[in-house]
């Protein structure tokens, strides 16, 4: 449920939602409060940030931490025009066990510092997912950051390995796609349960087929190895870097590979990393049933609720509406808006309080007998165009997901999950039960998992969100409190990730970190 949603600029312009970011990560006003209960000052890790021409690297920057990998940190990268951008190609071995062996071209996209006299290096960013294209995020960067950032950083996104256009993972047609997302994300009966598994084991052959061995060099440690690369032919001995949601975990893993390469490096909308996939699920069932409880709860407060006069009402009335609907699905112009579909769209406005008024909108619509609205958020959601799909996150999250951890039970065992999920969210608990059956049939090598505390690095910034429904604010802890040199800045408010939500004391903090080198004295409530 980590996924960056490229393109919900175009759904804002189009119900008139004003400024906001570029996907469901970002922009958007913040209703809580600017006032900290941390240190108001705070260390300089460096008298003063220097200043880079980025003509010269940095002395050390492209030494290799083996020497078969020299040739890969020696490269020059060779930037082109794109647009207002700039745009490149990194190489990387596809198998770090073979260094000599077949590569893999890796997209680069670059937005220059807005002032130049005054570019401190280069910001790598990632928007999570994981399988979400990080050289969108950064031709989005005059909506996803704020001044601060865009004067000082060039702002580098790249297609993590397997994602966008860096060797792209495929599985399926869009047809099939869409009958993925679309079939009931709860199974009635035998025959519907039957045709999710023959889904789900034909997804993966699929993968298997189209795709090769690259469904077995696709993880989050060769992600965060091929960062490293980035880092060298940026010319930067260390990396300054911000990811978000899932670019969260991929930034501690680099942190636990390179702890003396970390620069400064904010992690916004935390994972935690030691999580087994029946706890994260858990633990999301929670968040999201949280998030949905808040808005029906605004709903109610609001008065005159479509939903009904109390928050009880308001939830029934949901659960009463997705069952309705995968029952007998309700049109959506030319298609059909489906089971799956509707639990996307219903999900997919708790990442952003300010697209509240957009499910409002959607699921009034929708229990009109008008799925159109509701279908145009879960084809966001899923990064769906009217032609078909416009990346291959929806396939790659599920491969790089369960390359990371293949943890898995069988269909027959679900049902015994049920009573946990259900008192996680007893709206949507079992849908995220059934989600534990998801890795069944991978067949990729499994990546030996990492204790992750990144010892050895210098402080490293993490945020989270208080009603965060995607990465749950006890993550954000968590991770702060298993990185060694973890600082915990805490949002109090709605929707996923802190950055450039509306939050002055959130903003500033991370930007005097980023630009400054100014650490808090300690952890940092906004």
């Amino acid at each position: 449920m980590n996924r960056v949603v490229a393109g919900l600029l175009v759904l804002a312009l189009v119900l008139g939602a004003g400024a906001v970011g570029a996907s469901f990560l970002l922009g958007g006003d913040d209703s809580s409060s600017s006032s900290s209960s941390g240190e108001s000052g705070g260390t300089t890790r460096e008298p003063e940030r220097p200043v880079r021409s980025g003509d010269e690297p940095d002395e050390g920057a492209t030494e290799a931490p083996s020497p078969d990998l020299q040739p890969y940190y020696s490269q020059t990268l060779e930037w082109s025009e794109c647009g207002e951008f700039e745009c490149g190609w990194l190489e990387a071995p596809l198998d770090y066990e073979d260094p000599d062996g077949k590569t893999i071209d890796l997209a680069l996209l670059k937005a220059p510092a807005e002032a130049p006299d005054q570019r401190v290096g280069s910001l790598v960013v990632n928007p999570g997912g994981p399988g979400a294209p990080g050289t969108e995020y950064a031709a989005q960067a005059a909506l996803a950051f704020r001044p601060p950032l865009l004067d000082h950083f060039d702002v580098v996104g790249f297609d993590p390995r397997g994602t966008g256009r860096s060797n792209p993972i495929d599985c399926v047609s869009d047809a099939e796609l869409d009958e993925l997302r679309a079939s009931g994300p709860d199974p009635d009966g035998a025959a519907e349960l039957a045709e999710s598994e023959e889904d789900s084991a034909r997804f993966f052959e699929g993968c298997r087929e189209k795709s090769g061995d690259l469904v077995d060099h696709v993880s989050t440690v060769e992600a965060a190895k091929d960062m490293d690369i980035l880092r060298a032919a940026l010319g930067q001995d260390e990396l300054d870097y911000l990811g978000a949601s899932y670019g969260t975990q991929l930034g501690a893993t680099y942190a636990e590979l390179f702890p003396d390469r970390v620069g400064f490096m904010v992690l916004d909308g935390a994972v935690d990393v030691s999580l087994d996939e029946r706890q994260a699920s858990l633990d999301q069932a929670r968040g999201f049933e949280t998030a949905l409880r808040a808005y029906v709860q605004d709903c109610v407060d609001g008065g005159d609720c479509y939903l009904g006069d109390s928050l009880d009402e308001g939830l029934a009335s949901i659960k009463e509406f997705l069952d309705e609907v995968d029952q007998k699905p309700i049109p959506a112009g030319d298609r059909e808006l489906r089971a799956g579909d509707a639990f996307y769209a219903l999900a997919a406005p708790l990442y952003n309080r300010e697209y509240w008024r957009l499910l409002t909108q959607a699921l009034k619509a929708g229990m009109e007998g008008d799925g159109r609205q509701l279908m145009m958020l879960a084809d966001l959601y899923s990064s769906r165009g009217p032609d078909g799909y416009t990346d291959n996150s929806s396939e790659a999250i599920r491969v790089i997901n369960c390359l990371d951890d293949p943890t898995s039970i069988p269909v027959e065992e679900v049902p015994a999950e049920f009573e946990a999920f259900e008192k996680a969210s007893p709206t949507l608990g079992r849908i995220f039960a059934w989600g534990l059956t998801g890795c069944e049939d991978f067949d990729g090598r499994r990546t030996e998992p990492l204790e992750i505390d990144g010892a050895g690095a210098p402080p490293i910034l993490v945020t989270g969100t208080t009603r965060d429904p995607a990465t749950p604010y006890k993550w954000a802890e968590a991770l702060a409190d298993q990185l060694e040199s973890g600082v915990l800045l805490t949002r109090d408010g709605d929707g996923h990730t802190a950055y450039n939500r509306g939050n002055e004391c959130v903003d500033e903090t991370i930007e005097s970190f980023l630009v400054d080198g100014k650490v808090p004295d300690g952890d940092v409530t906004c």
